[in-house]
């Protein structure tokens, strides 16, 4: 049953709710295409002092909705936090992307604590406090955390790779210490994830973003599984709570996907037939995306038929306009203006 409207836009399709003109916002809006997040990140120094100084996330989490009133913010941070809070090393080096210690045998995993550092996801919680006194009440605040698998990709190998080999490899070879990382990467995701409720967010987002590497039996197993017991525990805690899966590459997977993880709406990526969303879908179940990153660079009339062929996809369900992955950093703002305009003015 449809909960009464909130006067949030996102929150209301995710109660189940369809919108004539769907709520919007972007993955990774807040980011390198926007000349003010490049100063503030220069300002902080390095990239998880801009995390973790409140009011340097917040200013970031902001600077998107001041430009184009986004249904939603999403708060400033990354999803290797959690394993930052579990005492791995973690840095990010300038074009190179993450890095990480890599874990490589069983003992590392058993030596991780079962819970993280509660003092080192602080100045998230505060981040988010500060956000969610700045935003008008129709903007959502949503929060996150990378899905236990993905997060346990970039501990493994200790770095992000081409199709993340030593961890599908580590699953092969030592299934048992796998478990037992996944567990610890459950109980510390659920942990983040309530602290980020409490501390005012209106819904989360968990990303799965290297789902798509898995075949089907490892696809269930560390995929499936890990988030059907993040969002139970979370809603054990947290009763109402809203949450979106995004399980990117899933492909026919996310059939399965949504028929066992009780999520508000699933993320699609950009590859996702439509036909196939309508067929094998619940039509009651929001869904989110999933225009192509790349046809928002491009711009142009390229960018309006995509826009269009994106809502008329989707105008028979509750339905989230975004990308099917994350804003690229050469994305020119003019077409991030294009997009927006686009989707307001029409009739989804």
């Amino acid at each position: 049953m449809n909960h009464a409207p909130t006067g949030k836009p996102l929150l209301d399709v995710l109660s189940g709710h369809r919108m004539a003109v769907p709520p919007l916002w972007l993955m990774r809006q807040a980011g390198r295409y926007l000349p003010e997040y490049r100063e503030l990140r220069v300002r902080a120094g390095s990239f998880l002092d801009l995390c973790f100084t409140p009011a340097f996330a917040a200013e970031a989490t902001l600077q998107p909705i001041r430009r184009f009133r986004f249904d939603a913010a999403i708060l400033f941070s990354d999803i290797l936090v959690v394993p930052y809070a579990l005492g791995r090393r973690v840095s990010f080096e300038a074009g190179e992307g993450p890095r990480l210690d890599p874990l490589e045998d069983a003992r590392e995993v058993d030596r991780l604590p079962e819970q993280p550092d509660p003092r080192a996801l602080e100045p998230v919680y505060q981040a988010i406090r500060l956000v969610k006194k700045e935003l008008e009440p129709c903007t959502a605040l949503l929060g996150f955390c990378g899905a236990p698998w993905t997060v346990a990709t970039y501990m493994i190998a200790g770095r992000g790779t081409a199709d993340q080999a030593p961890a599908r490899l580590f699953a092969y070879r030592k299934p048992e210490a796998l478990t037992r990382l996944i567990d610890r990467l459950v109980s510390a995701s659920v942990q983040y994830l309530v602290q980020q409720f409490r501390a005012g967010v209106d819904a989360v987002q968990i990303f799965d973003t290297w789902a798509g590497v898995l075949p089907s039996a490892q696809f269930a197993a560390w995929c499936i599984a890990p988030v059907r017991r993040i969002v139970a525990e979370v809603r054990r805690q947290v009763p109402e709570a809203k949450i979106i899966g995004f399980p990117r590459g899933a492909g026919t997977s996310l059939a399965a996907f949504v028929n066992n993880v009780p999520v508000d709406a699933v993320g699609l990526d950009w590859s996702v037939d439509a036909a196939f969303v309508r067929d094998a879908l619940p039509s009651s179940l929001a869904v989110q995306g999933n225009l192509d990153p790349l046809v928002l660079l491009a711009g142009g009339a390229a960018l309006d038929r995509a826009v269009d062929t994106v809502l008329a996809n989707f105008s028979g369900r509750p339905f989230i306009f975004n990308l099917g992955h994350g804003i690229l950093p050469e994305t020119p703002i003019a077409h991030v203006e294009q997009m927006v305009g686009r989707v307001r003015q029409q009739k989804c």
